[in-house]
């Protein structure tokens, strides 16, 4: 039976259990994770949160991480700007980046979700409002959420993994895990 890790990884942790050779100390997953044998399937941004998966089994590492498997993505996005239906739209039918079209996303306005105080929080500007979106990806190109919304128009301010397939972070607190049957 596969082992299977939900990790709430905090702002600042790189998907990644060393940091050789960096001039500066990073946190790492080995700094919250004390589990032999398990590896991230996929990746998640240093300066983004949320759910990682870790696993001791490579087909399943393969089914989660490989974009051929289409599995979704789910994001809970903090946006600089106020984005309406025709930005929405440009991401629901797919946004041309520098390497591509992207394949469509679900997204939808959604109200300010409860979540974990990011620390160091984001910044806020008085004159510039900012919105949250839930947005859904079959694909797992580099910063691909953070730049599909700035090709719209809205830099990404804070950034939540929540769910892959049918995993969520939903219970588990930043920096904690849970493991359940793969």
């Amino acid at each position: 039976m596969a082992r299977l890790l939900l990790f709430n990884k905090p702002f600042g942790v790189l998907s990644q259990f060393t940091d050789r050779g960096s001039p500066t100390v990073r946190a790492t997953l080995s700094d919250f994770i004390a589990v032999k044998g398990v590896y991230p399937a996929g990746r998640l941004d240093r300066d983004s949160e949320g759910l990682l998966l870790l696993c001791d089994d490579g087909r399943l590492q393969a089914r989660i991480a490989d974009p051929r498997f289409k599995l979704p993505k789910t994001y809970l996005v903090q946006v600089e700007g106020d984005p309406q239906e025709p930005a929405l739209d440009r991401l629901r039918q797919g946004v041309q980046l520098k390497d591509g079209m992207t394949l469509p996303a679900e997204v939808a306005r959604i109200d300010a979700p409860d979540l974990w105080p990011r620390d160091p929080p984001i910044r806020e500007r008085k004159s510039i409002p900012d919105s949250w979106l839930k947005l859904t990806i079959r694909e797992g190109r580099n910063r691909q959420v953070r730049r599909m919304t700035a090709a719209a128009g809205f830099p990404t301010l804070r950034l939540v993994r929540w769910s892959i397939g049918d995993w969520t972070v939903d219970g588990i607190e930043p920096g904690s895990f849970a493991e359940v049957s793969a």
